[in-house]
């Protein structure tokens, strides 16, 4: 599961630097102030927890544990749902195909990611001292 996670994180690392160019080069001149504002937030969060993917790979390397486990799925989930629906909800104003409902869903992202961190937290402070 270690070098999955690795590999999935780094990935996802190099999608979400692809997007940020896309939404930098192409979506720029598309799209109002405030929904490239709305794509850059699903491409830093991206960013954020794809690296967080990686460090956690290394990390279960030295401390294997069920929480990390629970961490990385929580992570998965965070940037599907909550990066996935922001994509999808600033393409669609360029596409004219309404999903702001998918705004309803956004939050349940963010949850999925601070759950995340908490398994992390929780992990840590239930590995033994070195």
């Amino acid at each position: 599961m270690t070098s999955k996670t690795v590999f999935w994180g780094a990935v996802l690392a190099a999608v979400a630097v692809a997007l940020g160019a896309f939404g930098a080069h192409v979506l720029k001149a598309r799209l109002e102030e405030q929904q490239l504002a709305t794509f850059q937030t699903a491409v830093q969060y991206h960013m954020y927890h794809a690296l967080a993917l990686v460090a956690i790979g290394v990390y279960k390397r030295l401390k294997p544990s069920k929480r990390l486990d629970h961490a990385v799925f929580s992570f998965y989930l965070g940037i599907g749902i909550f990066s996935g629906s922001l994509y999808l909800m600033t393409i669609s104003h360029i596409t004219r195909f309404d999903m702001r409902w998918l705004g309803a869903i956004t939050p349940i992202g963010g949850l999925a990611l601070i759950i995340g961190w908490a398994q992390v937290a929780w992990a840590a402070s239930m590995s033994k001292k070195s």
